[in-house]
């Protein structure tokens, strides 16, 4: 296992973080800029000028969130990243639909898809599906499984603007783990696996996600699922599950054994500068 190999979104043509500090990070999304709280920007803003430019800005009033509109925003805007299209959104979270960290692990993803070939490709709690489509586009018959509806429909969008047919995804509207454990029982097997668990959840019929409890059980469930065929993938991200990429590791590494791979931080760099923000952590090897 290779540690401490992190990777870092610069950005590409729809996507930058303009500044950040004070708990804030600024960035924008298409032609939408956007002020959002960040907790791990204890650094003092450096561009004061920059924020003014904001559409939005997402504050915490009385322990609830809501976003404050300086100037017109779309209901949902289009943005790209290569061949991709996905919608971008205010929701209630704060979020938009889109963890640019995640970025390096797309390009990841498509290589690996281009190497098998066409493989069966596994990816839970899947959100908007930007991991299905850079499965998908390169030629991966995908399963992508969400407790939410909301979160499912819009990933299915998305599909359908990125010109991905509707036979290359398998939308799945279900608890996670629920869906893993009847795969094992059916011998499924996936050349690739993608999850990216949150710290607590709920699925689709009222099942409680507890991630210190029910991780170790899924990671053995998605070992039974993972092909042995030569090039198979698997990778955990944690945007917001709280722990160090070693807790992750030592997780992977107790279900699956000794691994050749690789993990470390996701991060975000300013544009324009040596700073960046730490956005959580993956885990990630190929057989």
């Amino acid at each position: 296992m290779k540690y401490d190999q992190h990777l870092t979104t610069r950005g590409w043509g729809d996507y930058e973080l303009l500044d950040s500090g004070e708990n804030m990070k600024l960035e924008r999304f298409g032609s939408v800029v956007l002020a959002r709280p960040e907790t791990e920007a204890l650094w003092a803003k450096r561009q004061l000028e920059l924020w003014e430019k904001a559409h939005a800005e997402f504050k915490f009033e009385k322990g609830k969130g809501k976003w404050h509109l300086k100037k017109e925003v779309p209901e949902s805007w289009e943005l790209t990243r290569g061949p991709l299209h996905f919608l971008a959104r205010l929701t209630s979270f704060k979020h938009t639909g889109i963890f640019p960290e995640q970025e390096p692990n797309w390009v990841w993803i498509k290589d690996r898809v281009k190497q098998l070939g066409k493989p069966n490709v596994l990816n839970l709690f899947g959100y908007t599906g930007i991991a299905s489509l850079s499965a998908a586009h390169p030629g991966a018959f995908v399963t992508h499984v969400d407790a939410s509806k909301q979160s499912l429909d819009w990933a299915h969008e998305n599909a359908r603007l990125s010109g991905i047919g509707e036979n290359a995804i398998r939308w799945i509207l279900d608890d996670a783990f629920a869906f893993a454990k009847r795969e094992v029982r059916r011998s499924a097997k996936y050349e690739g696996i993608v999850l990216d668990p949150p710290a607590f959840g709920r699925g689709a019929k009222g099942e409680v996600w507890h991630i210190e409890e029910h991780l170790p059980k899924l990671l053995a469930a998605l070992r039974e699922l993972l092909s042995d065929t030569p090039g198979s993938f698997f990778l955990v991200s944690g945007y917001a599950a709280g722990y160090a990429s070693l807790s992750f590791v030592q997780a992977v590494e107790s279900t699956f054994g000794k691994i050749d791979g690789e993990s470390g931080e996701l991060r975000i760099a300013e544009a324009n500068s040596d700073r960046a923000i730490p956005a959580g952590v993956y885990v990630r090897f190929i057989r």
